[in-house]
């Protein structure tokens, strides 16, 4: 029987390396005094912001992603109405207004004087 080939060593393989998404060192120091619960939120929070772009105002109000975070608390990640930031419910609050069903977070809610609906 005839021996395969060895392979012999040409150019080495291309770096594989996700060009799509960023190392984000400088904003990971920013993070680093913060638990790391909040400080992952706030990673997912700037990566959905990259990867919405401009399509935040056309999606303000709307639930982006729901999450569990242990058997009782639910995780909640939206777009303000307001002020079109993506928020979390543990860190911004989160209200949604009864009529229409837009998502508020905390200080805007409060700042429009939305009140929960539930009693």
């Amino acid at each position: 029987m005839a021996r395969p080939k060895k392979k012999t060593a040409g150019r080495p393989p291309k770096d594989r390396a996700h060009d799509y998404i960023e190392d984000g060192n400088q904003e990971d120091a920013d993070d680093e005094d913060l638990p790391s619960d909040e400080a992952g939120r706030r990673k997912i929070k700037r990566n959905y912001e990259e990867l919405l772009g401009i399509r935040i105002d056309k999606l303000r109000g709307r639930v982006l992603n729901r999450e569990k975070i242990n058997k009782t608390i639910d995780g909640l990640y939206f777009i303000c109405f307001e002020c079109k930031k993506i928020c979390h419910n543990l860190d911004d609050g989160w209200l949604e207004e009864a009529v229409t069903l837009n998502n508020f977070c905390g200080g805007c809610a409060k700042a429009k004087g939305i009140r929960s609906s539930a009693a």
